[in-house]
């Protein structure tokens, strides 16, 4: 059973939409703690602010049934992304603290004030691989992804950096930690690229 988290931020029709056309049969939208501890795969997905997507989590006491689905457990966790920002310690967007399942932080885009780039960064971009992942497999790079955000990963260490993307600069829009992927971009909005992602976190991770 795969289940979409649902805890007030996110948009998971679209997600739950590509799933199917995928082929998975058992896709479950839940904020309930039994279907997290019943999960095979837990994606998630979230819009708009650090802090009211943790508060979120936080009100529904979904903080410490995530924690141990991923660090107990040991089962694969894709968040999307305010979800992947999420994964981290904090965001300069907020004051609280994330999940910390990823040693990263995420910063507000820094563009020069004369830079003709505008933030939020909006729109088809590319993304480069960096390593060799169960859920880049058979994925060519680089390969376009769909993205909307102003804030962006800073790893502690490259070896959670999964892919990249540039605006302005270089910066991290894939990370993986073990069972734990996260990803920038939305790959439910991402075509036939997105949705071979999503396959291979169903079937590979």
């Amino acid at each position: 059973m795969l289940v979409i988290l649902d805890y007030g931020v996110c948009n998971v029709g679209s997600i739950q939409n590509m799933l199917k056309k995928i082929g998975e049969a058992e896709v479950v939208i839940s904020h309930d703690k039994a279907d997290i501890e019943k999960a095979d795969h837990l994606i998630l997905p979230g819009v708009g602010a650090f802090d009211v997507g943790m508060q979120s989590l936080a009100r529904m006491d979904l903080i410490n049934p995530i924690r141990k689905y991923v660090l107990e457990d040991h089962k694969p966790l894709l968040g999307i992304c305010l979800g992947m920002q999420m994964l981290g310690r904090r965001s300069e967007e907020g004051t609280l603290e994330g999940l910390g399942l990823v040693p990263m932080e995420c910063k507000r885009f820094s563009l020069p004030t004369d830079s003709r780039l505008k933030v939020p960064h909006m729109g088809w971009d590319q993304a480069f691989f960096e390593k060799k992942s169960p859920l880049t497999q058979g994925l060519p790079s680089p390969q376009r992804y769909y993205f909307v955000h102003s804030y962006h990963a800073v790893c502690d260490d490259p070896q959670y950096i999964l892919m990249q993307s540039e605006y302005g600069y270089p910066f991290t829009c894939a990370v993986q930690n073990n069972n734990v992927y996260g990803v920038q971009f939305h790959p439910e909005k991402s075509h036939q690229y997105g949705m071979k992602l999503l396959r291979n976190f169903v079937e590979r991770c």
